[in-house]
């Protein structure tokens, strides 16, 4: 390969050969990465956990800043540019990318697990219910969206208006210039690549998990790493099928499904569960996130007892930053011709009221389930076995043969929905920044994040991966604060320039 084809093609390349190098060292050296890996974690939890709790905590006030800001009338894309997909398609592709699997696989195991173990106070009581819901609400509502505003939107903006690459250092242009091309720019762009394979992987194995365990408990299939190992290989077939469709099929299909058949597991619990409980839990705890929001955004407890919000919290936070490339550039793909303030709207206040619901739904209808049977036992028979707890709770409800089947069936989807965004962002950031990459690299990329998956469920290393991925993510955050103050200077210039152009109309 001669010097200019690898210049080129450098961050594939580079991006490839880091891949590779983890891949082994994760197979064949697993306690050694451990070693590695935790001391890395546990320092930047134990000492900069602060940067985390400002930093995302920054991301909310700057995203709702920008929905009522003088800048919310701008539109990604050229003045009168009319949305490549309809609200409901695009919302629904945002919300499968942006939580997926995650939302079904802790939505009945947070909350009970909470329960038992609460930040505060005694487990199994009414108080530790209602602290419960209340960090889950917290867990999964403006923090981790608004860490994806931020992204998306900049990336958006700078792809759609400033005419610059499909990649991560282009929302850097405005205090970098042209140093976006050269080495500190591919570093970006490599980085983002390193986090989005290793992030997306670590959740394939979890999905995989899960989906052998439903496929256990639904049919009787042996819950073993070999079904797992199927799983992923099935998996990588479909999501290769769906990768050939293009975007506006195959992505938005699936998403659209996934959606529909969310919406009808809801209703299904409404009607067969505790409904008027749900719409207690809902309006209740909502109350208790918006009083508490500052304490719980700041809460590190110095004095001691901050294990809980290391090992939930922070991490949570981490790990939304994680991933925070692939969902910020997929949202951005998505997201042509929407304003400013109509992109906030969609990607911050929206899913967190969905999401809101959701765990309502679920993790309230759990609660009540555990509460009611009156002994300690279901709750830590939940809590205890993360992968089979969506199940288990379905086992208590009328109509749970049916629940399964569906609740299953989403998280199937959302599986081969994740594997195949991730695909189509890293073709874009491998091909340049290019806005429909070509379906040899989609593929390619989809074979070895799944390779990544089964060699790391065979070494036992998930666990190690998952800590790795979020010990890289701090870096990351203070990138993103940067990308927030470059997105401002590049808002404030297209004011500029639209000032400009009604000047010279009024004056012509």
């Amino acid at each position: 390969m001669n010097i200019n084809k690898f210049k080129e093609n450098s961050v594939f390349i580079l991006s490839l050969f880091l891949t590779l190098v983890f891949i082994v060292w994760g197979a064949f050296f697993t306690d050694n990465l451990t070693l590695v890996t935790n001391a890395v974690y546990n320092g930047s939890i134990d000492y900069l956990g602060w940067v985390y709790l400002g930093s995302t905590l920054f991301f909310v006030i700057f995203s709702i800043y920008l929905l009522f800001s003088k800048y919310g009338n701008i539109r990604l894309g050229r003045k009168n540019e009319e949305p490549d997909f309809s609200t409901g398609s695009w919302l629904a592709m945002l919300f499968g990318a942006g939580m997926g699997i995650g939302i079904v696989y802790w939505s009945v195991a947070e909350p009970v697990t909470h329960y038992t173990t609460p930040p505060y106070g005694k487990g199994f009581t009414v108080d530790a219910a209602d602290t419960a819901m209340k960090f889950t609400f917290f867990h999964w509502g403006l923090h981790p969206w608004a860490i994806y505003t931020v992204i998306g939107l900049a990336l958006a903006f700078f792809q759609y208006n400033k005419r610059l690459p499909a990649s991560i250092s282009s929302a850097f242009y405005p205090i970098l210039g042209d140093k976006i091309y050269g080495p500190i720019g591919k570093t970006i762009d490599i980085l983002s690549i390193f986090a989005t394979v290793f992030g997306i992987a670590t959740s394939l194995g979890l999905g995989a998990m899960q989906i052998t365990s439903g496929m256990h408990a639904i049919f009787g299939i042996p819950d073993s790493l070999l079904i797992q190992l199927v799983v992923i290989i099935v998996g990588t077939v479909l999501f290769i099928i769906s990768i050939n469709t293009g975007l506006e099929r195959g992505i938005k299909y699936l998403s659209n499904a996934a959606i529909i058949l969310s919406l009808v597991i809801m209703v299904l619990i409404l009607f067969v569960g505790p409904a008027l409980t749900v719409i207690k839990v809902f309006f209740h705890t909502t109350g208790l996130y918006i009083s508490d929001f500052l304490h719980m955004s700041l809460r590190l407890n110095p004095f001691g007892g901050g294990e809980w919000i290391a090992s939930w919290t922070l991490f949570y936070w981490a790990w939304w930053i994680a991933w925070a490339p692939f969902v910020g550039m997929f949202i951005a793909r998505v997201s042509k011709g929407r304003t400013i303030r109509e992109f906030v709207v969609g990607v911050l206040i929206f899913p967190t009221l969905g999401t809101c619901l959701w765990m309502s739904v679920f993790g309230g209808s759990a609660l009540e389930i555990v509460q009611a049977a009156g002994n300690h036992e279901l709750a830590k028979q939940i809590a205890e076995n993360v992968n089979l707890s969506i199940f288990t709770f379905f086992d208590r409800l009328p109509l749970s043969s049916l629940l399964s089947i569906i609740g299953f069936a989403v998280i199937a989807i959302y599986y081969i929905t994740v594997a195949d965004t991730a695909t189509f962002v890293l073709g874009m950031l491998s091909e340049g920044g290019t806005l429909n990459p070509s379906n040899k690299i989609k593929m390619t990329w989809g074979v070895i994040q799944s390779a990544v998956a089964a060699v790391l469920l065979i070494a036992g290393g998930l666990d190690v991966l998952q800590t790795a991925s979020i010990a890289a993510a701090l870096p990351f955050a203070i990138i993103l604060v940067f990308m927030c103050f470059s997105l401002l200077k590049g808002l404030e210039s297209e004011i500029e320039i639209y000032r400009g152009k009604k000047r010279s109309v009024q004056h012509s």
